[in-house]
């Protein structure tokens, strides 16, 4: 229902009737409502966030000034249907050209570098994908893509990095079937074991020697060569929202009774991290409000914080810097890629190692922040 995703703030400096416009889009933006979804009515609407009809009527003008949905009468609000017509379709690919260049002119005529640009857009633009994704999956469960030599199947940890590089690996092989898969990294290490994939995303800290991945190869694929491929070393630590309101400080603030925690999936090397900070301060999960409350991605845990559904979660500086959060940074972790010896720089995989460590995309990267490059492309073998 719209309008039990629609808030507003009454002390917010953004006028009621553009927070209502921006959530609406934000609803048609994740494939919450589709093409030819109807919108409350403007007394529904009105009634439900106890304000002036008046506001609802200029937010849904906005909205259709812009074509993003249309009234008429006897049919109610609907979110604008996408025409077939060529015709229609040149209009709409001339105004998005026009938009994106005007844009475009704007930020490099601030002072911005466009790589700058590259990696802000390319930011936003996996958090937005991660919102559709997260509808389309719960209705459209994907296909699998099959295994053959113009094919690359990865499950790996979440990873804004190993997003962003899948992305470029599309546009210069748009005809290959590339399916990324985020299941935390052991889920990518027992796709490994079984065979079912190409390469996996990991960062698991083993607590005995303070190593990152390579202890978990040994036990979890033991006999077999792997190539372990550095991707990045990442920032992570605690995401608060702006201004910290809660004054969370670090992992003891965990146990308070007024703060809520959004935890990561089971698996996940994010999980193993938290488990291994929250057992050096003493803390039983149990003591944790929130522990419970399981998300699948960076982005997840960012907007859960950003939503005010939870006070902090533990991620990515670069989830919290997209997000505009707060960050309390906790650690710096390795994450690689781990390949089989016989597929390491082999058809697909080694065009996304090469763009990897192109100087181009490290420049991409570098401007995304939270993230360390400089021993990307290094590579052990393990046995």
């Amino acid at each position: 229902m719209v309008q039990a995703d629609i808030q507003i703030d009454h002390t917010a400096a953004v006028p009621i009737y553009m927070q209502i416009a921006v959530q609406i889009k934000q609803l048609i933006a994740t494939g919450k409502m589709l093409t030819g979804s109807r919108l409350p009515t403007v007394r529904e609407l009105a009634r439900t966030l106890e304000i002036n009809p008046g506001t609802v009527v200029r937010a849904y003008l906005a909205l259709e000034q812009d074509r993003i949905i249309v009234s008429r009468r006897g049919s109610g609000t609907v979110v604008k249907a996408r025409s077939n017509d060529p015709a229609v379709s040149r209009l709409r690919q001339r105004r998005l050209s026009t938009m994106v260049s005007d844009q475009i002119l704007e930020v490099l005529s601030l002072g911005y570098s466009p790589e700058e640009l590259e990696a802000a857009f390319s930011t936003h633009l996996s958090r937005w994908r991660e919102e559709r994704r997260k509808e389309e999956t719960v209705t459209h469960p994907r296909a699998k893509v099959g295994r053959g030599v113009d094919s690359l199947v990865i499950v790996a940890s979440h990873d804004l990095v190993l997003s962003l590089l899948v992305s470029k690996l599309r546009e210069v092989n748009p005809q290959a079937a590339i399916q990324l898969t985020y299941a935390g990294s052991l889920g990518g290490l027992i796709a490994l074991q079984e065979e079912r994939i190409d390469l996996a995303g990991i960062h698991l800290l083993d607590e005995e020697t303070g190593e990152y991945n390579n202890p978990y190869l040994r036990h979890l694929l033991p006999g077999r060569k792997m190539a372990v491929v550095n991707l990045s070393y990442r920032v992570q630590g605690l995401m608060v929202a702006k201004n910290n309101p809660k004054h969370i400080n670090g992992f003891n603030d965990l146990k308070r009774d007024d703060v809520t925690f959004v935890n990561r999936q089971k698996g996940s090397g994010t999980r193993v991290l938290l488990d291994f900070e929250l057992r050096k301060a003493g803390i039983d999960p149990s003591e944790v409000n929130g522990y419970d409350r399981e998300t699948d991605t960076h982005f997840a845990v960012a907007n859960s914080v950003l939503r005010g559904e939870a006070d902090v979660g533990l991620g990515i500086k670069a989830a919290a810097d997209a997000s505009e959060l707060d960050f309390l940074s906790i650690v710096k972790e390795r994450y690689d890629l781990v390949i089989p010896v016989e597929k390491y720089r082999v058809g697909l995989i080694a065009i996304l190692l090469d763009i990897a460590t192109s100087a181009d995309f490290k420049s991409v990267v570098a401007n995304v922040g939270g993230y360390d490059t400089s021993q990307t492309g290094s590579v052990t073998f393990l046995r």
